[in-house]
């Protein structure tokens, strides 16, 4: 026999073989569709028996029929079980938001007074720093009342600006404004006060005996000379105390002469500083400064002494603006 026959034979088999394989499952198949075709059209019949001598009331329904309405009512059983589940969960979470809200709507009280408190509090501030301006000479703030035609209030088309949420939020516009116009204000009550402070250091407006010791012996003016018993103008005063007692420097300046003259003022220095002024310490003892140096207000420049034309230890302090002699004391009292 030849290749090709027995190939041929080999092909037949094989899809003989097939043909019965699948014959036979389609024919289980079937089998099992018509044994359920078969049992679900089996009936049954429910009876409902009264116990009075009423009719007896029965019906036929077949296994399809029960699967059906078994599945239907699994089905109405689930849908009320999940509605009623989610029900209950809306209602758990309205009650924790009414909650929620009540707690809220406290808080937001106490908010408002606190406002309320704070809007008292800030009108006696601005009351407060406009005076401080006007004393000062400075520029009053203006009125921080806040403005009819808000931004925001257009955004949200509110005719009622006064009214609720509106008011409080402009009510906190109006402070914030005014704390933001009250720190320009303080920012130049704070220049100016520096201002004033470097003026002072630059001006001889401290007491020139450390620890503010001492007391005037001889005034500014008309005065009797001790020792020639004549009138003269004494050009500064003469504050004494005792002999070592440290004179230090009333202003920032620099020393422009350091003499000794044993008729006169004995140890002595004349001090120059801004705006003209010129300060002299006279009768002094140990003198801890040179011409030239650069000193600093409160700075230790010597010692109380009686050097010169003196009676006993004291300080002899003048005051120039140019060559023109003040009183000093006009100027220690600045302090």
């Amino acid at each position: 026999m030849s290749p090709a026959n027995q190939y041929k034979k080999v092909e037949n088999r094989l899809f003989l073989a097939v043909g019965t394989l699948f014959y036979r499952l389609f024919s289980a198949i079937g089998r099992f569709f018509n044994s359920v075709i078969a049992i679900g059209k089996q009936r049954f019949t429910v009876m409902f028996i009264p116990h009075s001598e009423k009719k007896i009331f029965n019906f036929k329904i077949s296994v399809f029929a029960m699967i059906f309405f078994a599945a239907l009512l699994s089905g109405v059983v689930s849908f009320f079980f999940f509605y009623g589940t989610h029900y209950s969960g809306i209602s758990s979470l309205l009650k924790d938001r009414s909650i929620n809200l009540e707690g809220t709507q406290a808080n937001l009280e106490l908010i408002r007074d606190e406002i309320a408190s704070l809007k008292k509090s800030s009108r006696v501030f601005e009351t407060s720093l406009n005076e401080a301006l006007s004393t000062l000479g400075l520029q009053k703030r203006g009125s921080g009342q806040p403005s009819a035609d808000g931004d925001l209030s257009s955004f949200l088309g509110m005719e009622e600006q006064q009214e609720g949420v509106m008011r409080e939020l402009g009510d906190l516009q109006s402070m914030g404004a005014l704390f933001l116009d009250s720190a320009k204000s303080l920012e130049s009550i704070s220049k100016l006060l520096s201002a004033q402070g470097d003026l002072l250091y630059d001006l001889p407006s401290i007491w020139p005996v450390e620890g503010g010791i001492g007391r005037i012996t001889n005034p500014f003016g008309p005065a009797e000379h001790p020792f020639t018993k004549q009138w003269y103008l004494h050009k500064g005063i003469d504050i004494a105390y005792g002999y070592g007692i440290p004179i230090i420097a009333a202003a920032n300046g620099k020393v422009v002469e350091r003499k000794y003259e044993p008729l006169g003022f004995g140890n002595y220095l004349l001090i120059r500083h801004k705006y003209g002024f010129y300060t002299k310490y006279a009768h002094m003892g140990r003198v801890f400064v040179r011409e030239g140096d650069s000193i600093t207000q409160g700075q230790r420049i010597g010692t109380m002494d009686s050097t010169g034309l003196s009676t006993g230890p004291h300080l002899h302090y003048e005051v120039r603006i140019g060559s023109q002699v003040v009183d000093p004391a006009r100027f220690l009292n600045i302090k």
